[in-house]
């Protein structure tokens, strides 16, 4: 059984006066005040048991508590599971009963159920609260770019060969373990493939790593012919019991994705280090298991593997829109596409924005004063005058200095709300870890505004 919401509490649920116990109680006023936050959440747990029958599980609102603890804390969901086991402060916070102790599966089971679209959906009612409230107008907001990680680990041709082959092989693995054995063949090369991956990265010499590489290639392919005839016999495969036949068809197709990705590994390794080639950015591949990360470059500095994020933050230090984006675009192409989504979120465009220098560029300009904006800042001019872009220097200085604080809360989400990298696995993983650690931002954010306005 599932409900939307905690009824009345019992007298345990009293949230200790400790400074992390005040901010919880603080939080929790502010979500008190927002119930559609549970009515959108719920849309999502229903789908994953009979909501009107069966033990009552945790309801929305215990899922959506849950969730901003574990961001809040930057919790893993063993971590969060044990808080609110045996912290009062915890499960006050997140209205369990008395007897609830949710396990760490069922934590994530749960947490992950709430999908990208329905943390968007939960960040815009918070928005709209703000505003309401009058804490944010969106008047005058101010953009950056930023880039996450994905959890992976340095991407090296031989370390991406290397998994792309054990992959395979553990699915070849698995595949014997069907009854009856399918009849296909295989050798473990695994071991031998680790000693020349450890060899080319300990290796000073050129043509020693050079050597390994082609040794790698030549067992990529012998692990390749093993996968295709495995698939042949995979997909041909028959048993008494379908749940047999079931496995052996998944298995074949997983094995058909792991080949074409084997292919590219080894192509690219190829063309690299025997053909000398310098492979473009848009044709690596960086994972074997997070095949959606993009290679993002931002200037001169390091390279990242993970996405960019574009955000949008207010006068009140909230975030009030972040767009997650596949590839490695320039930020002056998301200018405009970020003020049409504010003109959605507020009803109009704001009144002065002021960007990184990255945004600039006269079509840019030109089109935030088509839309309605009266003071555009770059802080990197890029040939534009600052009598074109606003109305005085002194206004320009102004936006300037207020874009830099855009900086803080990028630093805050990234070292206290875990965005320097994601640890949820696949693109919409990333794209429901990125979103709830902003929801649980702007939620710590609101409570100690609203804390200081009484």
């Amino acid at each position: 059984m599932r409900r939307k919401r905690q009824g009345q509490l019992d007298l345990t649920h009293t949230i200790p006066r400790t400074q992390i116990g005040r901010e919880l109680a603080a939080m929790s006023k502010v979500l008190v005040e927002m119930p559609r936050i549970y009515e959108v959440a719920y849309q999502d747990l229903i789908g994953l048991k009979d909501a009107e029958t069966g033990r009552i599980g945790m309801n929305a609102e215990q899922v959506v508590r849950a969730a901003i603890l574990k961001q809040y804390r930057s919790l893993s969901y063993q971590e969060l599971a044990f808080h609110l086991d045996d912290s009062a402060s915890f499960r006050a916070f997140a209205r369990l009963s008395r007897g609830q102790h949710p396990s760490t599966s069922t934590l994530q089971e749960n947490i992950k159920a709430l999908s990208a679209e329905t943390w968007e959906q939960i960040q815009g009612i918070i928005i709209q609260y703000a505003a309401a409230k009058g804490i944010e107008k969106g008047r005058t907001i101010r953009v950056d770019s930023t880039a996450t990680e994905t959890d992976i680990h340095y991407p090296t041709d031989s370390e991406l060969l290397r998994d792309a082959m054990g992959a395979i092989t553990r699915l070849l693995i698995e595949g014997k373990q069907l009854s009856p054995v399918p009849g296909y063949g295989y050798t473990d090369h695994r071991r031998v493939v680790k000693k020349r991956a450890l060899k080319i990265h300990n290796s000073k010499k050129e043509s020693e790593r050079e050597k390994c590489y082609r040794d790698l290639l030549q067992i990529a392919a012998q692990v390749k012919g093993y996968a295709v005839g495995a698939i042949a016999m995979l997909w041909v495969y028959s048993s008494p019991d379908a749940e047999q036949v079931v496995c052996a068809r998944m298995l074949a197709d997983e094995l058909e994705w792991l080949v074409g990705l084997l292919e590219r590994v080894a192509d690219q390794a190829r063309r690299r280090v025997i053909e000398g080639e310098k492979v473009p950015a848009g044709e690596k591949v960086v994972s074997v298991f997070e095949c959606h990360t993009d290679i993002i470059e931002k200037g001169n500095r390091e390279t990242l593997y993970g996405h960019k994020l574009f955000v949008a933050g207010g006068q009140s230090g909230l975030m009030l829109d972040c767009v997650i984006q596949r590839g490695n675009p320039a930020d002056s192409n998301l200018f405009i596409p970020l003020l049409e989504r504010q003109e959605k979120l507020f009803q109009r465009v704001p009144r002065q924005v002021a960007a990184d220098g990255g945004f600039a560029s006269k079509d840019n300009l030109r089109q935030a004063k088509q839309l309605g904006v009266a003071d555009v800042s770059f802080s990197k001019r890029r040939g534009l005058s600052v009598l074109d872009m606003v109305k005085s220097s002194w206004v320009y200085k102004k936006l300037r200095n207020f874009r830099a604080g855009i900086e803080a809360g990028i630093n805050t989400l990234k070292r206290a709300f875990g965005l320097t990298r994601c640890t949820w696995s696949g693109w919409d993983g990333f794209c429901q870890y990125v979103r709830s650690a902003i929801v649980a931002y702007n939620v710590m954010l609101l409570a100690r505004l609203l804390s200081l306005a009484r």
